[in-house]
């Protein structure tokens, strides 16, 4: 089969579409035929290795994961013997998690992991785009005990998971205020977003406005203007950030201050996902209350340009690599 390799740390162009084995599944797996899959933050900063201190875990010198993805859409080819739940030919969505290995045209999904049957309502492109933001904005938006009638602020509303925390905000009832830049105004409202601000024209944090939830989705809100809008004990919830190891270790120092103070509880880390997460965005989806938003689609061979592209910062919701689909 073919997929993306890399089998250094650098650039988009250590990326390279070769020819691999097939994976076999095992005796509780489902081996998926991927139809679509996307490139994401985590795809990116495995690749170039970002933060540095990564490489304990996917290798110091050399990757141990060679193939990107965290997310796809495809046919089930084939089950393990002790696989019950699904068969050849179901159509499912999901996530091999930080295992990652997507970005091919087979993976391999345990049966009890990030799996489920695809909406009826997407097709396998927007199934694709719906795992990492998705299951993010969720996890973190239940951490702050987001509730009906709460104000929340959205801090890169525009992104892979602004567009979800955007949505299941609203579907919890709160009123949000969406950050974005100009292009994108539109979206974030046409998403539910009650008020809509452009960061590159006005500073939210002078807006006289105050939030029970700040929630700043690439790192980039800053610790002063958030609080300064946060009510006193609200929840700060960063995610994302520039990866180096004393911003880092600063957020860490800053978070652990605040909470201790009072003044804020800051909830940042990796999302983490509780059983249930993927049947519950598909029930919003088939209920037509939870969308994905494609940006750009790429070919596998094109696998590099779309790691710039998302490397850059500037996407509006997912990127996705359609497979074109050939004999293994």
């Amino acid at each position: 089969m073919k997929a993306a390799v890399f089998s250094r740390y650098g650039p988009p162009e250590v990326l390279e579409v070769k020819d691999v084995h097939k994976p076999v599944p095992k005796e509780d797996e489902v081996l998926v035929r991927v139809h679509a899959t996307t490139v994401c933050a985590g795809d990116w900063r495995i690749r170039k290795a970002d933060p540095f201190l990564g490489r304990i875990i996917t290798g110091l010198w050399r990757p141990r994961i060679t193939i990107p993805g965290m997310e796809f859409a495809g046919t089930v080819e084939s089950v393990g013997k002790a696989v019950t739940h699904f068969s050849a030919g179901d159509e499912v969505f999901g996530s091999p998690g930080f295992k990652f290995g997507a970005n091919a045209e087979y993976v391999c999904v345990r049966e009890n992991g990030t799996l489920a049957k695809k909406p009826v309502n997407m097709s396998f492109e927007e199934a694709a785009a719906v795992l990492f933001g998705g299951v993010s904005a969720l996890y973190f938006l239940r951490k702050a005990r987001i509730q009906s009638g709460q104000k929340i602020l959205i801090y890169g509303a525009s992104g892979s998971v602004g567009v979800f925390a955007v949505q299941l905000a609203k579907h919890f009832g709160a009123h949000v205020t969406a950050v974005c830049s100009t292009p994108n105004l539109d979206l974030v409202k046409s998403l539910g977003a009650e008020q809509a601000l452009d960061y590159t024209r006005e500073d939210f944090s002078k807006a006289a406005q105050v939030y029970d939830i700040v929630f700043d989705t690439v790192g980039k809100s800053g610790w002063a203007r958030s609080l300064k809008v946060l009510k006193r004990g609200g929840y700060y919830v960063r995610v994302g950030g520039s990866g180096r190891l004393l911003s880092m270790l600063g957020d860490i120092v800053r978070g652990m201050w605040v909470t201790f103070t009072g003044a804020a509880k800051s909830i940042g880390g990796i999302a983490g996902e509780s059983a249930g997460d993927l049947e519950f965005l598909k029930r919003l989806i088939e209920a037509d209350k939870l969308r994905t938003v494609i940006d750009r689609r790429y070919t596998l061979d094109e696998i590099a340009e779309a790691h710039r592209y998302v490397e850059a910062g500037h996407k509006k919701g997912h990127v996705v690599i359609v497979l074109e689909q050939t004999k293994c």
